[in-house]
């Protein structure tokens, strides 16, 4: 549908609405109206760029604040006419997924194969299992980097004990950024593992390449998707004989909550809990289904944590978790990110130096309701580590100050670990196409 005729049926359709139910509307801001016309001019809501032309790339061009503006008016508009349904769902036959073996080799298969693929790994489920459902397409050098960066300092954990002087990277892996020792960051890719055994196994589940447009974003239905990826995971803890206890969930973006919905599949199907669900920068839902509760969720795990990196961007400054970080506190974005999607995908990053090992308590966080409060206790009070290490039984609001670039934490590295099986241990990420 054209897109003015899209927003002009909306303001007819609220203008039928306030006159037949004397609905008061505030005029205050977005986030208290429900009325475009009280919140955006005709000429705003006519300078909206049709949703078949915000593709990645466009969302990369805009400024930060001008990609939060444009992203939080198609969801007030959204949410305020409901005229999105939960409509697109990902057959787990169609989603890209792949395994990283203990020598470091990339396994690609369907989701539907992965209980059959977990099978036949020699020691998988011995160890902590770690599940990745990326949010977004890998369209941008922004988002592809942010997987890599997680899916290597994975292999980093698991598979390895100190890191060397020079950059590989996992067999397949994309060509970009393909020059050695390009920075210090990238120095951290390669790595030995004495006695050849590792001490978890990452999974990743490429959801992201199936959203191939905005669309296909906005009408995800999470619930259903989410309860696809549930089975499955009941499938493999059935036949590989994988303890749920040892189970990380961690899906970003718009996945954070697809994961927190096949956690509570997987407590439906066998009443049991799986040990952690991780969100990074869980999304705003453009829709959701009639008189139901969708979207990551305190008790979708026994421990629940989500970070929010562009709680007024992409991302939603509403609490998902047990703890909630808020890195420089509720924005559109963080410090060095300059557009939405470099904001939204800092959280993957944060979570990967944090899975580094030495590096577990990068991101020492205070609880606090604002970044003023932060700064005025001058950090004082009870510190939680944001990131792999967080403890189990914080609960609460929690922010911290994060640098620019990377290292991203403001806090020294810690010794080095020798042993990594007593560290909460997250999994992995891979992004797709819009």
């Amino acid at each position: 549908m054209n897109p003015l005729k899209t927003i002009c049926l909306l303001m007819g359709l609220f203008a039928l609405a306030c006159a037949n139910n004397n609905m008061v509307f505030s005029s205050n801001s977005i986030k208290n109206s429900m009325k475009p016309s009280d919140w955006l001019s005709p000429s705003q809501l006519e300078s909206l760029p049709a949703m078949n032309q915000m593709t990645l790339p466009s969302w990369e061009q805009m400024s930060l604040q001008e990609g939060a503006d444009v992203f939080n008016k198609y969801y007030h508009l959204a949410k305020a006419a409901q005229i999105f349904e939960p409509s697109f769902v990902p057959k787990p036959s169609e989603i890209p997924a792949y395994l990283i073996t203990p020598n470091n080799q990339k396994i690609n298969f369907k989701l539907n194969e992965l209980p059959k693929i977990a099978k036949e790994q020699n020691q998988f489920g011995e160890q902590e299992v770690t599940i990745f459902i990326t949010g977004l397409p890998e369209k941008t050098e922004s988002i592809k980097k942010a997987t890599r960066k997680l899916v290597q300092a994975y292999m980093q954990r698991y598979n390895g004990q100190a890191a060397q002087p020079q950059y590989i990277k996992y067999q397949d892996d994309s060509n970009e950024n393909n020059n050695a020792g390009s920075s210090e960051e990238d120095n951290n890719n390669s790595w030995q593992n004495p006695s050849n055994k590792p001490t978890g196994n990452l999974v990743v589940i490429d959801m992201g390449s199936t959203l191939s447009s905005f669309k296909a974003y906005v009408t995800l239905d999470i619930e259903e998707t989410g309860a696809k990826i549930g089975n499955v995971l009941v499938k493999l803890i059935d036949e590989a004989n994988v303890p749920q206890e040892i189970v990380h969930l961690i899906g970003s973006n718009i996945a954070a909550h697809v994961a927190g919905a096949a956690a509570r599949q997987f407590s439906r199907q066998t009443g049991h809990q799986l040990r952690r669900v991780t969100g990074l920068d869980p999304s705003k839902i453009f829709n959701k289904k009639d008189r139901s509760l969708t979207g990551l969720a305190r008790g979708d795990a026994e421990f629940v944590d989500a970070i929010h990196t562009s709680a007024n961007g992409m991302g939603s400054p509403a609490r998902n978790g047990n703890v909630d970080f808020y890195p420089n506190g509720p924005n559109a974005g963080v410090p060095g990110a300059d557009n939405v999607l470099k904001a939204s995908m800092r959280a993957v990053r944060y979570f990967a130096e944090s899975v580094v090992p030495g590096n577990e308590r990068n991101f020492p966080a205070v609880r606090a309701t604002s970044l003023e409060e932060y700064k005025n206790q001058n950090g004082n009070g009870k510190r939680v580590y944001m990131g792999i290490n967080t403890a189990y039984d914080v609960e609460g609001d929690f922010i911290l100050q994060v640098n620019a670039k990377s290292p991203f934490g403001r806090s020294s590295p810690a010794q080095k670990q020798q042993n990594y099986h007593n560290i909460h241990k997250p999994w992995k990420t891979l992004a797709a196409n819009f």
